[in-house]
């Protein structure tokens, strides 16, 4: 059964650092372009990065562009979102994303606070 678990998420003071990670099962990882998005209270989920199936090519959202990196393990089926100067307005639920043809998966998501 496919499966993506996230974890990393937790509590953090603005200018703090976090990384999360996205460990997949159940699907053949190295043909799977990855996502991370976000979904605030109350907002729409906001796709924050991507990274192609094999690594080499990434985008980023420019609210978080030059803060965050996406980056992948294809021997540990997981991708990874590092988090640096993180401000209270990045506060949500974390989720990544597996993208390939018509399939689409999605994890339960992880919390992250950044609080002062």
């Amino acid at each position: 059964q496919e499966r993506l678990v996230e974890s990393g998420g937790g509590l953090v003071q603005p200018g703090g650092s976090l990384r999360l990670s996205c460990t997949a099962s159940g699907i053949t990882f190295r043909h799977y372009a990855m996502s991370w998005y976000r979904q605030a209270p109350g907002k729409e989920r906001e796709l924050l990065a991507r990274i192609s199936a094999d690594g080499t090519s990434t985008d980023y959202a420019d609210s978080v562009k030059g803060r965050f990196t996406i980056s992948r393990d294809n021997d540990k089926n997981t991708v990874y979102l590092q988090m640096n100067s993180l401000k209270p307005e990045d506060t949500a639920v974390f989720y990544c994303n597996a993208n390939w043809l018509s399939f689409k998966f999605w994890g339960m998501g992880t919390q992250v606070i950044v609080f002062s």
